[in-house]
């Protein structure tokens, strides 16, 4: 399943890309500086929006098909960029190395959110900021959670542990993180159960 995602990934969100991913991107990464760690970084998909203000860029991916997509992607890179194969769960870093930590449509198929979150928050030197962007539960459409709800078993299974019905707003806030921006927004040209997301910035107090 590893093998087949990372092959086709860019491939299947490139309307979605095009629609309105790549412009939220840019938004979210266009302005970081200094020392940054992208986790779960995935096919590189953030990586040509990296200004040269970041001074240190860690590539965090623990799946070895993406990963190697990845590394192709940032041996190209205006940045300077490292790969690891780091889980989220267990990052290697030392506590506090970092000015940034960026996550893009990750946190939803992680297998322990509040550990994950917890782990982003350990690397962050106070006041740092966590970007992110994230598909999330459709809570003011009760109707389309429903069906997130009914479809979340197979849409698991099938899409590599990717939870539809996370409430990540909520635990980005309960790890102790204070929400400096957000937007809530539909994801344009994706399918419905995926369209909610939140993305902004969060930081470290």
């Amino acid at each position: 399943m590893g093998r087949m995602m990372a092959a086709l990934y860019d491939r299947t969100m490139k309307a979605t890309e095009e629609a309105c991913l790549e412009e939220w991107r840019i938004g979210l990464v266009s302005d970081l500086e200094g020392e940054v760690l992208e986790v779960g970084a995935g096919t590189g998909l953030n990586l040509p929006f990296y200004p040269t203000s970041v001074t240190r860029l860690v590539l965090s991916e623990p799946d070895r098909h993406m990963r190697q997509k990845l590394a192709e992607k940032a041996a190209q890179s205006v940045v300077r960029a490292e790969v690891s194969d780091a889980t989220l769960e267990t990052l290697p870093m030392e506590a506090e190395s970092f000015d940034a930590v960026v996550s893009t449509l990750v946190l939803c198929s992680v297998p322990e959110l509040e550990k994950a979150l917890t782990e982003i928050r350990r690397v962050l030197r106070p006041g740092g900021k966590f970007v992110f962007l994230e598909h999330v539960a459709a809570e003011d459409r009760p109707r389309r959670l429903k069906w997130q709800h009914r479809a979340e078993p197979f849409w698991k299974w099938f899409a590599g542990n990717c939870h539809l019905t996370r409430r990540t707003e909520a635990a980005i806030v309960a790890a102790g993180f204070e929400l400096d921006e957000i937007t809530r927004e539909s994801m344009r040209k994706a399918m419905p159960v995926v369209r909610p997301t939140i993305r902004g910035v969060a930081v470290k107090t």
